[in-house]
């Protein structure tokens, strides 16, 4: 008779002579905590970089010809403009709509662009006004 080792024994790693299992060594909090934030920084620096590189890009391409400026505008409702644009030295009355861009009126007398003067109107205004809720 040969002195076989039933195959069951082979399941009890125990009993077959088998070395215990080696723990996985463990990683510290800080450890782990380093990972996850230097892998979100990684990823961010990323998506930061493709933006850059996509708005450096796409404005090269989506350039018009540079006697074509926006004089000015209003707002006619959620989704209608009226638009002054000035092609070389003819500015035109615009009506813009989803789907549809029509000229209204081509201007005889150019239209002079505002002054900066209500940018800076508003900035004096808004300067005055926190200025005067820290006074009280």
């Amino acid at each position: 008779m040969s002195k076989r080792l039933p195959i069951w024994l082979l399941l009890l790693p125990s009993l077959a002579g088998a070395e215990p299992p080696v723990a996985a060594p463990r990683v510290a909090f800080g450890e782990q905590l380093v990972q996850v934030l230097g892998g979100l920084a990684l990823v961010l620096a990323l998506v930061a970089a493709l933006a850059w590189a996509a708005r450096r890009l796409g404005r090269n391409r989506l350039v018009g010809p540079h006697n074509l400026r926006l004089v000015g505008g209003i707002a006619l409702g959620a989704r209608e403009r009226i638009l002054v644009v000035e092609v070389g030295e003819t500015q035109l009355v615009v009506g813009v709509a989803p789907g549809r861009i029509q000229t209204l009126h081509v201007l005889d007398q150019p239209l002079q662009p505002e002054p900066e003067a209500a940018s800076a109107t508003f900035a004096n205004r808004l300067g005055e006004i926190l200025n005067g809720r820290r006074d009280k």
